[in-house]
């Protein structure tokens, strides 16, 4: 479902221009906000972060809806599917991406994360009664091909657990699970109002959490590189991406919007080599193509299937 915003009959030539410079800047800033964020969770605990990601990003996000003459009001008949959405969709998500950041290296944590779309395709076939196709089975085969390299050397170790890995694994099945849901039920909001209210509902355990487990004076010790890091992850991570990739999905069909962010693993890699000074190994490379190539069976479905 997209917003009601629909594009005028007499589409000009720099309309698929703009939605290709779009594609490429959601790429590049969705893939290198992971190194980014890992900056300000050094500094900042989880629960504050994601507080300040997703209220402030949530009312981001309203307000641009507010700004296209949007309606905020949710229906009744939506609002309990859509606290169990955000619950999966956001406060799941975030909190387990966070606290995978925290366990192991982002460019690791990016491919893992972004594994959602082979187990959105799994799940879809028992929630939505969607057929599990070959290629369905294939890219769950390599997906988890490429999650095993990046754990491999971890369960090599005797008695340890790779916490980073799990984290990250669980975010991207309740990514999965709140994407699945999302087109399970019927939803009469626009896109924009019901991503901005999924922030501020998933919001509410977060913050209720970040009370109770983290001291208030936390962001008062915070430098300025955190600041800027969080500040990065609010305005264009989360706000400007949202708009964009919106802009995207109305000017593109979907299937080229969402081959488009095939990129973003591999931008999260690499930033993560250059900001932070991650070691792309075998094992990176060997994952991140077996992980694009699931990807790309998943998200590129032939007719007949």
């Amino acid at each position: 479902m997209i917003d009601p915003i629909k594009p005028k009959k007499a589409v000009t030539e720099t309309l698929p221009k703009l939605g290709l410079v779009l594609l490429i800047f959601l790429s590049i800033f969705w893939g290198s906000s992971w190194p980014i964020m890992k900056i300000g969770l050094r500094e900042i605990p989880v629960w504050t972060f994601r507080t300040l990601c997703l209220f402030l990003g949530g009312f981001g996000v309203l307000c641009i809806a507010k700004v296209n003459g949007l309606t905020l009001t949710v229906p009744r008949s939506e609002l309990r599917p859509l606290i169990l959405v955000s619950l999966l969709n956001v406060t799941g998500w975030h909190l387990c991406s966070a606290y995978g950041l925290v366990h192991m290296e982002a460019g690791r944590a990016v491919i893992i994360g972004y594994t959602m779309p082979v187990w959105a395709s799994i799940l879809g076939s028992f929630v939505l009664g969607e057929r599990l196709t070959l290629p369905r089975l294939t890219g769950l085969f390599l997906g988890i091909a490429g999650l095993l390299i990046l754990i491999g050397p971890d369960l090599k170790v005797l008695g340890s657990v790779p916490l980073g890995a799990i984290f990250m694994l669980g975010a991207a099945v309740t990514w999965a699970g709140g994407t699945v849901l999302l087109k399970y039920f019927r939803w009469t909001l626009p896109i924009t109002v019901l991503t901005g209210w999924q922030l501020i509902l998933g919001g509410i355990p977060v913050i209720i959490g970040a009370f109770i487990l983290e001291p208030r004076t936390v962001l008062l010790q915070a430098s300025w590189r955190a600041a800027l890091a969080t500040g990065y992850a609010i305005l264009v991570g989360n706000i400007f991406c949202f708009w964009a990739w919106v802009k995207v999905v109305n000017l593109f069909p979907a299937s080229v919007a969402s081959i488009g962010t095939l990129a973003i693993p591999v931008i999260g890699v690499l930033s993560s080599a250059v900001v932070l000074g991650e070691r792309i190994g075998f094992g990176e490379i060997a994952a991140l193509i077996l992980v694009v190539m699931a990807l790309s069976i998943v998200m590129i479905r032939p007719k007949r299937f």
